[in-house]
């Protein structure tokens, strides 16, 4: 019998073999980017970013797209532009704007079965209000006097002054989203950390591994339209190449959104033929945001010739291949009050030299860079390290200004160690994009009269007239009359545009490229609200 010693291990390993070969060769398509043999349908989409903690009441390391899938807002910014009910399904506003009733839904539970109340309401609109200097940049956060509950499906916001954008704020993605009593800490101190994550949305969170991959499991409790698919597997690649290869090798079945994988390798997979793609409306602006409170760009003249110096449509054509609009102004003209006729600064290198020269800014014989006053014409730039498409346009920018006799130096950073650069004076330009639909413009108005994270109050500090901007802002905001409120916008973004506080670069959008056995489906008008719940596959 020793002959059985070999001949076991070798029917064995013949065995696991054929069995290999056959999994491989029965491979269902519609579960092409699963690691498991299941009978549930799980889409898989790639993501630069870890989810983070999916706090409803915090910012980063929480990622917008992951909150909106697991919680909602009493009121929706639909793809009509419009806002519409959510979780309040209807709502009342006082004559004079300060008051705003809101009637709960009765059908609604959390993910753990809870129920979803006027007192939960209360309870998480509590613990936002707690942290009002956090959530200084969304203007309501500032005016709201008290909320107090009326009856069981009822909550009543008062305002201690009008404020015309509020149903707008509360339809944004955070931080007024509403988490179960069963996910709030000890204290309701969710700024520090939550529980556990529980909303009323379409997905719970159901398997997770840091840095890996975030799994979403279909909330079965959910009230509204079931999504299509039972799982969403949110695959961790920082690199944008190897989140494009993953997608080549099928591990992924979606990529979906704004700077996500290079813009080459999205025309690259395009422009194929073997894949489904989609480009949503434009959402947001991209553009450089100049700080004016010391340094070369203190000066008009300067932050002018910067401008006039890059060829915004050649970078914009050549790095985004058609993907994304040119931008001129700070807003395309469907946003609202944005429509407005202002002169684009076009590209002009012989102007951008000589508004250097008159600055006093001169190029010495034998020099390849500007001077004054024996200081080199030197500034320092900060594109987001995790973004795609910045650093290629931050690369060809350094290479624009060298032909004026400008250096530039550019640094990849996270997106918050940058601003904060920016906020300390401590570098002449970031990156910067307006928040897109159903805050704009509104909420960059408030970012930029009140001190918050996003660098704008900071940086306009140097312009001449910088408290005149705080006054109309505030005033445009909390006033009825809307010719009044028109005027104001005109005359802010006019300041702004024409002392070069901003660089309008493109009118970004949300790129869409998804498997052929995945059903068709459309972006949403909103940039953080990914559309996972009407994702399938072909069976």
């Amino acid at each position: 019998m020793r002959w059985t010693k070999y001949l076991l291990p070798f029917m064995l390993v013949l065995t696991l073999s054929f069995l290999a070969g056959c999994t491989s060769s029965e491979k269902d398509k519609g579960n092409l980017a699963s690691t498991e043999q299941t009978d549930e349908k799980m889409i898989t989409i790639g993501w630069p970013l870890d989810v983070g903690p999916l706090n409803p009441h915090t910012y980063l390391p929480n990622q917008m797209t992951a909150q909106a899938m697991v919680y909602e807002s009493l009121v929706e910014y639909n793809d009509e532009g419009t806002i519409t009910p959510k979780l309040a399904e209807s709502w009342d506003i006082s004559e004079d704007k300060t008051t705003y009733t809101f009637h709960l839904r009765k059908d609604v539970n959390y993910s753990d079965g809870t129920a979803f109340n006027a007192d939960n309401v209360i309870r998480n609109f509590d613990a936002v209000l707690a942290n009002r200097d956090m959530h200084s940049w969304m203007g309501m956060v500032n005016h709201i006097k008290e909320v107090v509950k009326v009856d069981e499906s009822t909550i009543r916001l008062q305002l201690d002054k009008p404020y015309y954008p509020v149903l707008n704020e509360l339809a944004f993605v955070r931080p007024f989203r509403f988490l179960g009593d069963n996910g709030f800490p000890n204290g309701d101190a969710t700024n520090d950390s939550i529980q556990s994550a529980i909303g009323t949305g379409p997905w719970v969170l159901a398997d997770y591994k840091k840095d890996e991959f975030a799994v979403f499991s279909r909330n079965e409790h959910y009230w509204g339209e079931k999504p299509l698919v039972d799982k969403i597997k949110v695959k961790i690649i920082p690199d944008s190449e190897s989140l494009s290869l993953a997608f080549e090798n099928e591990e992924l079945d979606v990529i979906y959104g704004r700077g996500i994988i290079s813009l080459d390798n999205y025309t690259y997979l395009r422009d194929s033929g073997k894949y489904k793609t989609a480009t949503s409306e434009p959402l947001s602006t991209k553009a450089l945001l100049f700080n004016t409170q010391s340094g070369p760009l203190a000066e008009l003249k300067v932050r002018q010739a910067i401008q006039y110096a890059i060829n915004k449509e050649q970078m914009v054509d050549s790095i985004t291949h058609g993907t994304e609009k040119v931008a001129n102004t700070l807003f395309w003209d469907a946003i609202p009050y944005a429509n407005i006729d202002l002169a684009p600064i076009l590209y002009n290198p012989e102007k951008a030299q000589k508004l250097l020269d008159e600055a006093g800014w001169t190029l010495e014989k034998g020099e390849k860079i500007r001077s004054k006053n024996g200081q080199p014409l030197t500034l320092d730039l900060i594109y987001i390290a995790t973004d795609a498409i910045q650093k290629p346009m931050a690369e060809l920018m350094q290479g624009e200004l060298a032909k004026i006799g400008v250096q530039l130096n550019i640094e990849g950073a996270d997106v918050m160690v940058g601003l904060q650069k920016l906020m300390d004076d401590q570098v002449d330009i970031n990156f910067w994009r307006t928040n897109g639909p159903p805050t704009d413009p509104h909420s960059f108005a408030n970012e930029s009269a009140t001190p918050n994270a996003s660098g704008v109050y900071e940086a306009k500090l140097g312009l001449p007239n910088a408290q005149e901007i705080d006054t109309n802002i505030h005033q445009l905001l909390v006033g009825t009359n809307e010719e009044e409120r028109v005027q104001l916008y005109t005359d802010i973004l006019t300041i702004f545009h024409d002392q070069a506080l901003f660089y309008p670069i493109s009118y970004e959008t949300n790129n869409v490229i998804y498997q052929p056995y995945m059903k068709d489906f459309a972006p949403r008008a909103s940039e953080y609200d990914i559309p996972y719940a009407q994702m399938d596959k072909e069976n």
